[in-house]
């Protein structure tokens, strides 16, 4: 007998797909992968136990204490497409914790495409870390805050990733676009299919404040936790004959990128004079929002 969702589980599916309508068009997809099973599409791979998939598979939580994190991996690799995660973030006091959520390939060449969650006292908010590896090479990142509490409830963090762009989106709402820019010398990933990963664990020597604050191990142990994995992978003609320009965010998720960018960016590698003193790289020379 066919499994059958609970509502709440099916709407926020249903949410899931209808913002990957909005955004792009159908056309340009050929596959939806939504089975909201984790024992299926996902493995524990680290951690003694601390990882658990639970629900029949409806929920992954991930818990780090003062002897181990933990972290999982899929099963599956990906190449292009959209990978949709809801996420709850570790609530109270996660200062010195970081909550990695991304897609890598493998090997010293390898690409990778980040979102980081770093942990904050009570009350302050999360900085949202994001970074794009191309052949090895990262040291693009770009910082923000949210304007939502990212530990009371589950909030969906997604990768777009095109030949000619990758967008970072939270709720549907883009915050960074990292173009392909081939063109004047710039590494793209490409070429490298990747697995998604995530995983939670102990960086209070950098997390918080630049390391100032530490862990405070009396509040673990500190519990992230996931639902509703979906993938949505690129049609093959899409790959092989569009152009950039029909790959672009429309105007009006243009206007929130731009938005959030004003608003709730805190660190930009391409303003950063101290890091880059004999010039910014190639890229920063273009407005990424345009």
């Amino acid at each position: 007998m066919a499994s059958i969702l609970h509502p709440s589980v099916s709407f926020s599916l249903i949410i899931i797909l209808a913002l990957v309508l909005v955004i792009y068009p159908m056309g340009e997809y050929h596959s939806v992968s939504a089975t909201n099973n984790f024992f299926q599409d996902f493995e524990i791979t680290w951690g003694d136990g601390r990882g658990k998939i639970l629900n029949n598979g409806e929920l992954l939580i991930l818990s780090l204490d003062n002897t181990s994190g933990s972290g999982f991996q899929s099963k599956k690799e990906f190449m292009f497409g959209r990978i949709d995660m809801q996420l709850k973030l570790v609530p109270g006091n996660s200062a010195g914790t970081v909550t990695a959520y991304y897609l890598s390939s493998q090997g010293g060449n390898h690409d990778e495409i980040d979102f980081e969650f770093l942990g904050n006292l009570s009350g302050e908010p999360y900085t949202v870390h994001t970074n794009v590896y191309t052949q090895g090479k990262g040291e693009r990142e770009q910082q923000f805050h949210l304007w939502f509490d990212p530990t009371a409830d589950f909030h969906t963090y997604s990768v777009h990733w095109f030949p000619s762009n990758i967008v970072f989106l939270v709720d549907g709402v883009p915050i960074r676009m990292f173009k392909n820019l081939e063109t004047i010398g710039v590494a793209f990933p490409k070429n490298q299919p990747m697995k998604l990963y995530s995983s939670i664990w102990n960086a209070d020597q950098w997390a918080t404040r630049g390391g100032l604050v530490k862990t405070d191990w009396t509040k673990a142990p500190f519990i992230a936790s996931y639902r509703n994995f979906n993938h949505v992978q690129l049609h093959h003609s899409f790959t092989s004959s569009r152009t950039i320009s029909q790959a672009q965010l429309d105007p009006i998720r243009l206007e929130k990128l731009k938005w959030v960018q004003k608003n709730y960016m805190i660190y930009n590698y391409c303003t950063d004079t101290k890091r880059f003193p004999q010039g910014f790289p190639p890229e920063c020379k273009f407005n990424l929002s345009d």
